[in-house]
């Protein structure tokens, strides 16, 4: 079986959980190719999934739905009726109704969703001083993405010919739900820039920014065009890309979401069935 796995992952949260279930799956005999749609770069144009069996998506949740430009990007796929697996990476906050969306997207493509999974990954404004789910993922969420594997081959191959169980369905208009995606802007008050420093010049933020929003000459980023991966800031080999202090908002989020670190901290990643 011929699989393609596409997989968005700014902070190498999804990419590290997508070679696990790479790795698994091809103990099945199958043959996976990891196919990186995060640099923007990668998304330029169409996808054709006409040589592969079926498809994997793996993606990080922003604000309770996968990020905005993969959102755009996905009816660029052509389903046709070719089964498709699903995972997503968060920090630990909300993360539905990111598992239905997606489906729904999907679905509209003409794929036919037959698992979605989730995974606990330290989250992205952790590198601005959050402290959310630190040192994940961990062996604990390995192991159930190894499990996940073997679920997304039994549905592939025949094996087990049960469909994606119910996803929490959302009633949210999409006008609020990208109100919700603006409040990553209320946190994240200054965008990437070396603020005038010095670095070796070798582009890698620039090359790897989904967006293509920051210039790595001026050291400046485009704030209509970020997203907040801030998957530029965490690859600087000197770290000249500076961010604001999130270190204070840590304790408002946690008391917004009423929950504790402890309580955090015992969440497990899980597989819809």
């Amino acid at each position: 079986m011929n699989l393609g796995l596409l997989y968005f992952s700014a902070t190498g949260n999804t990419e590290k959980i997508s070679r696990v279930i790479k790795n698994r799956l091809e103990e099945f005999g199958c043959t996976v190719d990891m196919i990186d749609i995060t640099p923007l770069s990668s998304r330029k144009g169409g996808f054709d999934c006409t040589s592969y069996d079926a498809l994997i998506l793996g993606a990080p949740v922003h604000s309770w739905r996968i990020p905005r430009v993969v959102r755009e990007w996905l009816p660029n796929l052509s389903g046709d009726r070719k089964k498709c697996a699903i995972f997503l990476t968060y920090g630990g906050f909300q993360i539905n109704p990111a598992h239905y969306t997606t489906s729904q997207l999907l679905q509209k493509q003409g794929f036919s969703v037959v698992s979605s999974a989730e995974f606990l990954a330290f989250h992205t404004f952790n590198i601005g001083g959050w402290k959310a789910m630190e040192g994940r993922p961990d062996e604990s969420d390995i192991a159930v993405a190894r499990e996940y594997a073997e679920i997304i081959y039994a549905r592939f191959s025949g094996k087990d010919s049960n469909l994606v169980g119910e996803l929490e369905k959302t009633s949210h208009p999409e006008e609020l739900l990208d109100k919700i995606e603006g409040f990553r802007f209320r946190i994240l008050t200054q965008v990437p820039t070396r603020q005038g420093a010095d670095c070796c010049m070798c582009r890698e933020c620039e090359e790897f920014c989904p967006t293509g929003a920051i210039d790595a000459m001026t050291g400046e980023t485009d704030p209509s065009r970020c997203i907040a991966c801030l998957g530029c800031v965490l690859r600087c080999p000197e770290g000249v890309l500076m961010i604001n202090d999130m270190t204070p908002s840590w304790k408002f989020k946690l008391k917004g979401e009423h929950i504790t670190e402890e309580e955090m901290n015992g969440k497990k990643s899980r597989i819809y069935l």
